[in-house]
């Protein structure tokens, strides 16, 4: 007996399970709307995660109550009736802390009522030129977000006019069931127009405080302009310096009209070391190792370190070595132009040459919109190369031209949207037989989404060596085709033009790769791809020669970017030599 009186008041003292529960949802209303009271529904949630007591079911019941309301006047149910039933008894009738021991069955049961519609959606007064949402218009379903987003267009479009202050003053929201119609009305308070008073800074540590204004470029004196604040923030992240740059206007303005605006920064650590690999069965393997300093002079300098070898156990003659530093200083000149110094020294022991390569470079590089960039500057290289023309040594003066476009949504795996790149470097031989003339390099890539899990992706690659003959110009600056960054199935740069028994580079080549990208599960992935290249004697016509290839890939994302394999075999031409396999970080394009 005394044993049974003890486990009787353990047994007491445990909480109450609610362990397997069923949950029953019945909505009278639109079929669409039990989906939504699902989403809604903590009850539901917890069913699938698994409630540990009925106290804590309880607790979900009577919350959901204000959830599932307001979900279905987010929808434009404005009338619902909602009841939630424990075993029979109405959750919003039992006390938090009188639950019973156990809860077998929930039911969820909702009346939506009829579906309002706008009868009157006003937001007044309005900037000129601001368009409010097509949602917020009488007649069209009265969903709470059309507000909430034509009040929000209402205030933005007054903050771009200068009025940094502005903000909803009254709203009144009417809802006549009878009919079902919601009348809603937002005032607005545009405020004054205000300018940009000197930027106050906080967190800084190592940055001087006259950089970071420098970088942030905010126009003191100016009309306020939200966008010249995001475009602020956009430089002082890109430098990489800080976590986390943030720029907030004040809550109020000052006496002269002015409005503080206040930038909020964390500082990164600024050393960095990091490393990288791939891997292809013909090539070998690539290491890549940097050091980085995001901080050199205490103005956001940066300082990179770059060391890098190719051609390790591939196929090829030997291996290459490349070693760069790069140094960038953002803000000169003006906010949006950084200035880039650069210095390479390279080792190419490739099929078809060997060269060794000394060059400097300065670029001034302007971020002309968040998707634009452009940049040039004046360089100098000097080359030894040893090709299917002899051994020769070049010295060239070099006028790099580049810009960028790129309005891919995701950069690391994009489902839509194009990225475009340009490279023209004008040069001029400063010693006899060198050459002078235009070498252009380019490439445009598309991405188009076929579904929620297939994504179609291409990309086209061009170049040319223009107004100087392949004798006169460095090995590489001709080109070549095959690998993973031409023709995917072909061994790399196996693709020449034969000359006096050898292969030379390309005066001119095209490429093009296509992709079909499937998404298995949210990490794993599968590709097919079929890629084909050609190359040009001349740098317009002359002859020509092309290969082709294909296969399949596997696809694990990573919050890095994915891990790509890709195995690929010859489908045309004569260069052709077996299976190839690509490992690498990264889509392919």
């Amino acid at each position: 007996m005394r044993t049974r009186t003890v486990l009787a008041a353990l047994v007491a003292l445990l909480p109450a399970c609610a362990a397997a529960f069923e949950v029953d949802v019945v909505v009278d209303g639109p079929e669409a709307l039990e989906d939504e009271v699902r989403a809604a529904s903590l009850v539901v949630a917890g069913r699938e995660e698994g409630i540990e007591t009925a106290q804590d079911l309880v607790a979900a019941a009577r919350a959901d109550y204000t959830r599932i309301v307001g979900r279905l006047y987010s929808e434009g149910f404005y009338g619902p009736v909602v009841s939630i039933q424990l075993d029979g008894r109405e959750a919003a009738r039992i006390a938090p802390l009188d639950a019973p021991a156990r809860i077998g069955r929930v039911v969820i049961a909702v009346r939506s009522g009829a579906q309002f519609r706008f009868g009157q959606a006003i937001v007044a007064p309005l900037a000129p030129g601001t368009e409010l949402p097509e949602e917020f218009a009488p007649g069209e379903r009265a969903l709470t977000g059309a507000i909430r987003e034509a009040a929000q267009a209402g205030v933005e479009g007054w903050r771009d006019t200068g009025r940094a202050l502005a903000r909803i003053d009254d709203q009144e929201i009417t809802a006549l069931h009878p009919s079902a119609v919601l009348n809603a009305e937002v005032r607005l308070a545009p405020g004054p127009v205000l300018h940009f008073a000197p930027l106050r800074i906080e967190g800084a540590e190592r940055v001087r405080e006259d950089r970071l204004r420098a970088i942030a470029g905010l126009p003191v004196g100016e009309v306020f302009d939200p966008g010249a604040i995001e475009r602020a923030e956009d430089r002082l992240r890109r430098t990489g310096a800080f976590t986390a740059a943030r720029i907030i206007p004040a809550e109020e303005a000052n006496p002269d009209g002015t409005i503080d605006a206040t930038l909020t920064v964390v500082e990164q650590l600024p050393r960095r070391f990091g490393f990288g690999a791939e891997i292809e069965s013909d090539d070998g393997a690539a290491l890549e190792v940097y050091w980085l300093h995001r901080n050199l002079l205490g103005g956001a300098e940066r300082l990179r370190l770059d060391f890098e070898v190719s051609g390790i156990d591939g196929g090829g003659e030997g291996r290459d070595y490349r070693a760069q530093v790069l140094f960038n200083r953002p803000a000169t000149f003006r906010p949006d132009v950084d200035l880039q110094l650069s210095t390479e020294l390279e080792r190419l022991d490739e099929p078809a040459f060997e060269q060794e390569t000394f060059a400097f470079q300065g670029l001034l590089t302007r971020y002309a919109t968040e998707e634009i960039t452009v940049a040039a500057g004046l360089g100098y290289r000097y080359a030894r190369t040893d090709d299917a023309f002899g051994t020769r040594e070049f010295q060239l003066l070099e006028l790099p031209v580049t810009a960028r476009v790129d309005r891919r949504d995701d950069p690391l795996d994009p489902t839509g949207g194009y990225y475009a790149d340009l490279d023209a470097r004008g040069f001029a031989g400063l010693t006899d037989g060198d050459g002078t003339g235009l070498r252009v390099e380019g490439e445009v890539r598309g991405y188009r989404a076929l579904g929620t899990r297939v994504v179609a992706a291409g990309r086209l690659g061009f170049g040319s060596v223009i107004g100087a003959d392949r004798s006169e110009v460095p090995a590489d600056f001709l080109f070549f085709s095959g690998g993973s960054q031409t023709v995917r199935g072909q061994p790399y740069e196996s693709l020449g033009i034969p000359i006096m028994g050898r292969e030379a580079g390309g005066a001119s080549r095209v490429t093009a790769q296509a992709e079909l990208r499937v998404g298995f599960t949210e990490r794993i992935g599968g590709v097919l791809f079929a890629d084909y290249g050609i190359l040009g004697e001349e740098s317009f016509g002359g002859e020509t020669r092309d290969h082709a290839g294909a296969g399949i890939g596997l696809r694990y994302r990573t919050g890095i970017g994915s891990i790509r394999l890709d195995v690929g075999a010859p489908v045309s031409g004569d260069t052709g030599d077996g299976v190839q396999v690509y490992i690498g970080i990264g889509q392919a394009f």
